[in-house]
Parts: C-alpha cells; sequence; structure tokens
C-alpha cells in the first residue's frame, strides 16, 4: 500500500503544475463545500492546472502494462476464432482505453483537489481536524451563503460557529 501511495505521489507531481500561491478562506470554502457535495472543483480556485501532455503519457504507460499481457494472452483466443469477433473486442478495447482516460483524470483531479483542500484546511482552520469538521464548515458556509454575509466577516462568523459547535460536540 505504501508503494501505491509513493507512485501516486510521484504521478500528482509529474501531471499538476501548483502556483506558489497560497489558497484564499473564501477559495477553501467553497471548494471544500463543493468536495464535500461530490462536485469537481475548478482547479483554478485552488491553484493548480494540469499538464495534459503529461497525464497522457502516463496512462499511455498504464494502458500499456495492462494492453500489452492482456493481448498476448487473448492473442491465442482469437487467432482461432472468427474475426469479426476480434473485430468487435478490438473495437470494446478501444473505446475502454478511450473512456478510461476520463475515468483517469477525473480521478487525478479529485486526488489533487482532495490534498489541497486538505493542505489549506491546516493553514486556515489548525485547530480543527479536517475529517471532524469539514461537514460542519460546509454547513456553517452554506448558511453564511443564505444570510448574505459580508465577505470581510466570512473568518469571524465560521470561527464563531466552529467554536460553539465544537463546545457543543
Amino acid at each position: 500500500m505504501k508503494k501505491f501511495e509513493q507512485l501516486k505521489e510521484k504521478i500528482l507531481r509529474y501531471v499538476f503544475i501548483l502556483s506558489k500561491q497560497p489558497i484564499l478562506y473564501r477559495d477553501l470554502l467553497r471548494a471544500n463545500a463543493l468536495y464535500n457535495e461530490g462536485m469537481h472543483v475548478d482547479p483554478a480556485v485552488l491553484n493548480f492546472r494540469a499538464n495534459i501532455t503529461n497525464a497522457y503519457i502516463i496512462y499511455a504507460v498504464l494502458c500499456a502494462i495492462i494492453l500489452v499481457p492482456l493481448t498476448s494472452v487473448t492473442h491465442v483466443v482469437f487467432v482461432n476464432v472468427d474475426f469479426h469477433i476480434s473485430i468487435i473486442g478490438t473495437i470494446f478495447a478501444t473505446s475502454c482505453v478511450f473512456v478510461g482516460f476520463q475515468f483517469f483524470q477525473d480521478w487525478l483531479r479529485d486526488e489533487m483537489t482532495s490534498r489541497l483542500i486538505k493542505q489549506a484546511w491546516q493553514i486556515h482552520f489548525p485547530h480543527f481536524s479536517y475529517e471532524k469538521y469539514s461537514e460542519k464548515v460546509e454547513a456553517i458556509y452554506i448558511d453564511l451563503k443564505k444570510n448574505e454575509v459580508p465577505t470581510k466577516e466570512w473568518e469571524h462568523y465560521v470561527l464563531d460557529r466552529l467554536v460553539n459547535v465544537s463546545s457543543q460536540g
């Protein structure tokens, strides 16, 4: 499992370009709310972007690792079968590769989003664990938007509510 985490870390560093700018408080609140709802967060909000060429390179390597052994195993079967079935199999495999890239890209983006939200959380909410308070902050953020609290007062509003929630629970 540790090797998988190390590989994932290398892939993320290779595929994404991170800005040196910090994530703003309001952007963290919005990104946290969207992420908790299962939505994709705009990478510009969290100050990162993907190098699509590097993503294609990584995906091509992963596909080669999977497809070369699979092709060598199935080749024996497809040689003796009607070529129409081979064509259908090829079409299916090709469509899986192209559809799979979108899933791969979404997974990479979600991983980077999660990491950056947790890093920014440590800066903006150092005394509140992300795992315990992220959904509570999301509810507070939604409340904040409903009550049309001015942007200048967001930090005070959220921290007051968080302190109240943590003292109750």
